[in-house]
């Protein structure tokens, strides 16, 4: 079996194919994915995470389907429900969804990001 860190250096790889997408590391040290400067990608550190899994940003609604939809390769725990995001388990992911899952999810950190950024209303 391939370690978590290895898993991620898939993420990683298909990832960086996308535009505007650098990977970084948390504080803790585990590798993440970010897109103008926001979270996008990266491995659970939550203990309520099964270990190689990885947290995506997701819409809620596309995350609820994901779940219906390949509930042996997407979950959601207590803990990273109130969050916009869903968790994949790595090695049940083929290459072609796993594109799909960063294509979407760095999508909607560059709508995150570009809001950030915006100057705010009558400043």
């Amino acid at each position: 079996m391939r370690s978590t860190r290895d898993l991620f250096e898939v993420v990683r790889t298909i990832g960086l194919t996308l535009p505007d997408v650098e990977a970084a590391t948390k504080y803790d040290g585990s590798p993440v994915l970010k897109a103008g400067g926001c979270f996008m990608a990266g491995l659970a550190g939550h203990a309520s995470a099964e270990p190689g899994s990885l947290v995506v940003r997701s819409r809620v609604e596309d995350r609820e389907w994901l779940l219906e939809d390949a509930p042996d390769t997407y979950y959601v725990t207590d803990y990273y429900e109130r969050h916009p995001v869903v968790l994949v388990r790595l090695d049940t992911i083929d290459a072609g969804a796993l594109h799909d899952l960063l294509s979407a999810s760095r999508r909607l950190t560059m709508e995150k990001a570009r809001r950030a950024s915006a100057p705010a209303l009558g400043a």
